[in-house]
């Protein structure tokens, strides 16, 4: 039985053609992977935050969580790794780290279709946080759970009362 060059007369070939045509280079359909890290030291009730500078690039003077972007390639455990250490200088394992929160937000110049936080919590640690960012942190220091700031950045902040109050596990910020 004789059979037909891969692309000349194969419908399902064809169909994939013309499917592969109508898709986006996924560059352009990209959003932007940030991870962020709640340590919760349950001992004591107090977590590790961060307040931005005034010479921040966002979110300047408010109140964080040790929060970053993803590198190309790298798995979002150990971008939750390398943010909190750069930030703080406190090392985790990823092992360590359980999901406690996913925020998606609509906005973002660098992503067109937003942006995806996982945040991490974890109750394991070595080291005394300190600002190793000066450039991008006013402080960085242990906060009791009872007396977190008011100034706090929206999304990680929700995120960090929902974890802290058993409340959603998943946020949407500007989304219609």
């Amino acid at each position: 039985m004789p059979s037909n060059p891969p692309d000349e007369g194969n419908p399902v070939a064809q169909q994939t053609e013309d499917r592969s045509r109508a898709l986006k280079p996924a560059l352009d359909s990209m959003t932007l992977l940030v991870a962020a890290v709640i340590v919760h030291d349950k001992a004591t009730d107090r977590v590790v935050l961060l307040q931005r500078s005034e010479n921040a690039k966002f979110a300047q003077g408010l109140w964080d969580l040790p929060v970053g972007k993803s590198e190309p390639g790298e798995p979002i455990t150990e971008t939750a790794v390398r943010e909190l250490y750069e930030e703080t200088g406190l090392t985790v394992k990823p092992e360590s780290l359980k999901v406690a929160h996913i925020i998606h937000g609509a906005w973002g110049v660098e992503a067109p279709n937003g942006f995806l936080t996982v945040v991490f919590a974890t109750h394991e640690w070595i080291g005394e946080p300190e600002n190793r960012e000066p450039h991008k942190h006013a402080q960085v220091r242990w906060t009791s759970t009872a007396r977190l700031p008011q100034e706090f950045v929206p999304t990680t902040g929700s995120a960090l009362h929902a974890y802290l109050g058993d409340g959603p596990e998943v946020s949407l910020n500007g989304w219609r």
